[in-house]
């Protein structure tokens, strides 16, 4: 199963927008969602054109209400994020909500299911930019798409299939 990437309109509202990602790895959902659980791996997920790290100090227990805060530059300009980890139910999801950050709304779903001998993860992204759906037209779903093809690069390195 090759990787998926798409911008749908979201059930939650007209206002919001969906980025629905999958990508099937050929590894354990146990592996996969335990690279998840170890908020220092987000880092490694980030393009680094987005400058992005994690001011919360490390290690970071991850669970129901895991606050986690983040710098990163996005056009050049130096924004703060901070979020809350929901729906923790390891090794099958998790989500993440922006308390506070460069969206008006931000609720990241992470899903991990055995599937094929590996793992689909499934990213669905619900979110509302500030300036609404042009900006989301002119900037904000390049970059998202960006972000998350260099993400799913990354995990599809990170796991790699077996030898051919």
């Amino acid at each position: 199963m090759q990787s998926e990437l798409d911008f749908i309109p979201s059930p939650r509202s007209e206002a919001i927008t969906r980025l629905a990602a999958r990508l099937w790895l050929p590894a354990d959902p146990d592996d996969v969602f335990g690279f998840f659980a170890d908020a220092a791996n987000l880092e490694r997920l980030v393009p680094p054109w987005m400058k992005f790290r994690i001011s919360t100090p490390q290690p970071i227990s991850m669970g129901n209400g895991t606050r986690i805060g983040y710098r990163l530059k996005i056009h050049g300009i130096p924004l703060k994020w901070t979020s809350e980890i929901h729906d923790w139910d390891p090794p099958r999801q998790f989500s993440d909500i922006q308390l506070g950050g460069p969206y008006r709304y931000w609720h990241h779903h992470h899903r991990f299911e055995p599937i094929n001998g590996g793992t689909l993860v499934t990213d669905e992204v619900d979110y509302a930019p500030w300036g609404g759906h042009l900006i989301d037209r002119l900037l904000v779903r390049r970059d998202l798409r960006r972000a998350f093809r260099y993400r799913m690069d990354g995990l599809s390195v990170i796991f790699p299939g077996p030898p051919v």
